[in-house]
């Protein structure tokens, strides 16, 4: 799994290219109150973000599998979950309405679901085959969660009933632009629209966002929006921020409603982004994680609060 994310950075870096400022730009250092940097305590790496109840959020040791649980408006974070071995941590959400954590799992081909209650693993799903694949991130719907595979063309759902019992995962192909493969990273950061029919996908190769039909697997660009090295996306209200890596920024995009199209607003820095990946909105607030992906001899990592707006 480090050697299929070592050779993805160094795929990213061979490709990325200078592009023209966009329309403005800001850098962010504390939106309003508490620590502008949380450190987590002890991670060997780090890459997903998910935010819980009130101020908690959620965030993943890439490396080991690990999760952590802080306080936004605190600052603090501590370990929460101590991984089996074996395990990754990259993309991750929680499920506030069962108190469950969903979590990606890299080049394990796995995915993982964990009670919030007992800290225990609810459920492993091998989605795809280790060293073949790597599950990247997921998002939510009413009905389940979505991953996605950097490494192949398509996504996998696993249902959550009512009672938030997790049902049997299964693979929807992918067709169009969203489902052919190119070498290096593939879809990346994935968000649900609306009641979830539709998905957004964002492709960190080509620096685009698709949609995806759930039921029939199609996918279609959006247009207008150019957003090289796409990692982690968000969704809300029309709004999507998407956390661009190796940029060290994360751009504010606003969708029109068919999904077709949309145009930037707002490009956030902060000159506490090293290789930023994921993030979670906390109202007008982003907490954005560090992966220093760049940085092999990083000792600490950490999770970075920006004005979302």
């Amino acid at each position: 799994m480090k050697a299929i994310r070592r050779a993805a950075v160094a795929f990213l870096a061979a490709v990325a290219v200078l592009v023209p400022a966009p329309l403005s730009t800001a850098a962010e250092t504390d939106p309003g109150h508490g620590r502008s940097v949380i450190t987590l305590p002890g991670a060997t790496g780090a890459e997903g973000i998910a935010a819980g109840e009130g101020s908690t959020f959620f965030a993943g040791d890439r490396l080991n599998g690990n999760i952590y649980r802080g306080d936004i408006r605190d600052g603090t974070a501590k370990k929460f979950i101590t991984a089996p071995a074996g395990r990754a941590a990259i993309g991750m959400k929680v499920d506030r309405r069962h108190d469950l954590l969903f979590v990606a799992g890299g080049g394990t081909g796995q995915a993982y679901l964990y009670d919030l209650k007992s800290r225990k693993t609810e459920a492993t799903y091998q989605l795809a085959a280790a060293g073949a694949s790597f599950i990247n991130d997921v998002t939510l719907t009413s009905r389940g969660a979505w991953f996605t595979n950097s490494q192949a063309g398509e996504l996998y759902f696993v249902p959550v009933g009512s009672d938030g019992e997790p049902g049997t995962a299964r693979t929807l192909k992918l067709k169009g632009p969203a489902g052919t493969v190119d070498q290096g990273f593939n879809l990346n950061g994935i968000a649900a629209a609306g009641d979830g029919d539709t998905l957004i996908v964002a492709h960190t190769a080509r620096g685009v966002l698709y949609t995806v039909n759930t039921r029939t697997g199609a996918s279609a660009e959006i247009g207008g929006v150019s957003v090289p090295n796409v990692d982690g996306i968000l969704l809300k209200d029309g709004t999507l921020w998407a956390v661009q890596n190796l940029d060290n920024q994360v751009s504010r995009i606003r969708l029109d409603s068919g999904l077709d199209s949309g145009e930037l607003r707002h490009v956030i820095t902060s000159p506490n982004f090293d290789i930023p990946t994921t993030a979670a909105l906390f109202d007008d607030t982003l907490a954005v994680v560090n992966s220093k992906f760049t940085n092999p001899g990083a000792t600490s990592f950490e999770v970075v609060r920006v004005q979302a707006r």
